[in-house]
């Protein structure tokens, strides 16, 4: 007996279907499928050369799957450059987080907000966006090429909530971090995510990831082999023995 329409689950924010890749004869993905539900954290775990980083890429347009495809908001992103894609809605925070080194803080976040034209709007933005980070209000004048490395990860998270999204893309946020900046990252993207953004992610240390995730997946050799509540997977002796115990997933 089929479930009432009104106890039907909500389509999904984002939502990769059957995605095959490949990098000349080399295939990457192999029927990948996952989604985003609206209003959550989603990581996704895996070892090197797994994919991660190009599940990625596919969201944001810089490769185009051979087959499979990718929707946000009930609405194809297949085919779509980049830009358009950020305009729909979509953020990124990129791996090593690719700031403009030789321009200021605030030249940077600005950049952030370069496909939108109300200007009035970017402006309450930009002191929305400095209430949740602080730091980065004190260093708006500084160049970013001089910024810690903690301090670079939140201007490329302020960065990209700039642009107004309902997705942020982030690839492994905590990478290269001192502990204390670590901790900071991990609870601004609890804040921003309570702030009403969705946020997928792509994360070295599998343990934080999954404490702050409310959905995980795990992805080996281009497949989902394992996918569920992120406590659940943290349980999980197969994810325990291989991302939890002696190395965490690169």
């Amino acid at each position: 007996m089929s479930a009432p329409a009104a106890l039907a689950s909500p389509a999904p924010l984002l939502l990769l279907d059957r995605i095959n890749t490949f990098y000349g004869p080399i295939q990457v993905h192999f029927d990948l499928s996952l989604q985003v539900p609206e209003g959550e954290i989603v990581c996704l775990l895996g070892g090197n050369a797994s994919g991660k980083s190009t599940t990625m890429k596919i969201i944001l347009g810089l490769i185009q799957p051979k087959s499979g495809a990718v929707s946000f908001a009930g609405e194809t992103l297949t085919g779509l450059k980049t830009p358009k894609i950020i305009r729909r809605g979509i953020g990124s925070v990129p791996e090593a987080r690719r700031l403009f080194g030789a321009m200021t803080v605030r030249e940077n976040l600005l950049m952030g907000a370069y496909l939108r034209s109300d200007r009035a709007g970017v402006t309450q933005d930009l002191e929305r966006t400095l209430e949740l980070f602080p730091r980065v209000r004190q260093r708006l004048e500084q160049r970013a090429g001089t910024l810690s490395g903690g301090e670079q990860q939140m201007v490329a998270m302020a960065r990209a909530l700039m642009g107004r999204p309902k997705l942020i893309c982030m690839d492994e946020p905590t990478m290269g971090l001192s502990p204390l900046y670590v901790d900071r990252v991990l609870e601004l993207i609890r804040t921003v995510n309570k702030e009403g953004v969705s946020v997928f992610m792509v994360e070295q240390n599998a343990s934080l990831a999954l404490d702050i995730a409310h959905e995980a997946y795990v992805l080996q050799t281009g497949r989902i082999v394992l996918s569920g509540p992120a406590l659940t997977l943290k349980d999980d002796p197969r994810v325990r023995d291989a991302y939890l115990g002696g190395a965490e997933a690169s």
